[in-house]
């Protein structure tokens, strides 16, 4: 699928500002899809929507259907008559820039729950709206209540630590379980209801602004889920729920013990006796949210990295053949042409280019990379082709500003040579003096030939490495940084919009507003 030539912003919804403790999809969300169509950009990217579970990370979701309730706004609630101005005047003290995801947590909880008392004592306004999105929900949200619910009821461990019937999914156990639940079951459906409200809300205002949204498409799914606990046979699982082997990568730029992501991998023979059904709903879902995605390992599609299940690192692992042809077959079979990016970061074999290019995908490039080695570097402008996808970097990057500014310490896997024989060549290449390498990498990833470019909002703000959404490897004070309200000022906008107009990249629909907007 050919992409126009456009450009865009990184930026995941819990980094917007806001005074309840993580970002939303409440005012600030709009306000940004203002401030892109000011600055002339076409995109606006976002990492997994899902529920996250263990770490808050966004890539180990409960779910790959349900939304983060942790995005829904207080403030839309407020709005819908669901909370009273009363239930939102005494706030926590949250941390100014950085998420406390335990304290966000308890008070997103209690908001939800008193959102969820006012839908019961008076249901009358959203009840055909919240029965329709559960009818046009059933192939996941049944499952994913009742998921929810347990594990609330069982204090939050995961499933396969519950009593063998519930683990198996006994029909007798799961009856009884949704009729002892029937309420806790309910308001997860609401709160899957509420988060879809709030994004489809915003989702649109953006596409009338001529915004897209990206999402984002994780290869696997985390262990302790409802896409796991309902799909036993789907992925390669002991007889008591525990991962046989699982996902990771070989020792890289990221780690010198590679990265053990612990996800079960999937069973792919019997995923092609039912003709991938499970991925076809996954990516239809995805694509009824987003209107691209960017699918993440897409190697994984080709082979995966197979590592022990009881291992500590990823360095025992082995290359494992995967169905990615016959798989992308069905999906486009079953929906048609796919907007898809390819994340084809890392050591990319042939095999997994004929895969990418065989289905017109485009893949990804980083600028951040292209200084490593020589001129031939594929990271580098002038080595960019057009069908590809180009970032100054991203979420598991530095920022351009934290990685031009890094020395060589523990864990990196730079030597000091190494990282100023990177900075001289990355100066003479870009022409700088780098006392704005943010806005260097900028302009060059926009002027390059590549038809689409996305800059993560770190490096148009040039903030430095305390600004890092994720540090690969490591579980600790990732996904939480926010910036601050009043960081997007006019002047950066102008400039922004300044170069997408210089290199051919302007939004249109930023100039002549649409019909709908008219109106």
């Amino acid at each position: 699928m050919n992409f126009p030539r456009s450009s865009g912003i990184l930026l995941h919804p819990t980094s917007l500002p806001g005074p309840f403790g993580v970002g939303d999809l409440g005012p600030a969300a709009y306000a940004f899809a203002d401030f892109l169509k000011a600055s002339g950009q076409s995109l606006w990217q976002v990492l997994p929507l899902g529920p996250t579970g263990y770490g808050d990370s966004p890539y180990a979701c409960y779910s790959a259907f349900a939304g983060n309730t942790l995005l829904i706004s207080p403030e839309l609630l407020a709005m819908d008559g669901l909370l009273s101005v009363d239930d939102l005047a005494h706030l926590p003290r949250f941390p100014e820039g950085r998420v406390n995801f335990q304290v966000v947590h308890e008070f997103k909880d209690s908001v939800l729950r008193k959102a969820f008392a006012s839908f019961r004592s008076d249901p009358a306004a959203l009840f055909p709206a919240f029965e329709n999105f559960c009818h046009q929900s059933i192939s996941w949200l049944d499952h994913y209540a009742l998921f929810r619910a347990l594990k609330e009821a069982h204090g939050g461990v995961a499933w396969n630590e519950w009593a063998p019937a519930l683990v198996r999914c006994h029909p007798v156990a799961l009856a009884a379980a949704q009729k002892q639940l029937s309420e806790s079951i309910e308001a997860q459906k609401f709160y899957q209801f509420l988060f879809y409200k709030q994004w489809f809300a915003l989702k649109s205002y953006s596409n009338l602004s001529g915004i897209k949204l990206i999402g984002d498409i994780p290869i696997f799914v985390a262990q302790d889920s409802a896409d796991v606990w309902t799909n036993p046979e789907q992925f390669k699982l002991d007889e008591n729920g525990t991962p046989i082997v699982v996902a990771g990568v070989p020792p890289d730029y990221f780690s010198a013990t590679g990265q053990l992501w612990g996800n079960p991998l999937f069973n792919w023979k019997r995923m092609m006796a039912d003709g991938f059904q499970w991925w076809i709903e996954r990516v239809r879902s995805t694509l009824q949210t987003v209107d691209l995605v960017r699918i993440d390992h897409f190697r994984g599609f080709a082979a995966s990295w197979e590592i022990p299940g009881g291992d500590k690192t990823a360095e025992r692992g082995r290359w494992v053949e995967a169905p990615g042809r016959e798989l992308f077959t069905a999906i486009h079979n079953a929906l048609g042409d796919l907007p898809i990016i390819a994340e084809d970061l890392g050591v990319i074999t042939p095999d997994v280019e004929a895969l990418r290019d065989g289905f017109g995908f485009p893949g990804m490039r980083i600028l951040q990379f292209g200084f490593s080695s020589n001129p031939q570097n594929n990271d580098l402008p002038h080595n960019y082709k057009r069908h590809q996808v180009v970032y100054t970097g991203t979420h598991d990057n530095d920022t351009t500003v934290g990685w031009f500014n890094s020395i060589a310490g523990e864990g990196s896997t730079r030597s000091a040579k190494q990282v100023e024989r990177e900075r001289k060549f990355c100066l003479k290449y870009l022409n700088s003096e780098g006392r704005e390498i943010h806005w260097d990498f900028i302009r060059a990833v926009l002027a390059s030939v590549a038809n689409t470019a996305v800059v993560p909002l770190q490096d148009l703000l040039g903030l430095d490495t305390g600004a890092r959404m994720n540090l690969p490897n490591t579980t600790q004070g990732n996904w939480s940084w926010r910036f601050k309200a009043g960081a997007l000022t006019e002047g950066i906008s102008d400039r922004l919009r300044e170069l997408s107009e210089l290199y051919g990249r302007v939004n249109k629909s930023a100039v002549e507003p649409t019909k709908s907007e008219l109106q």
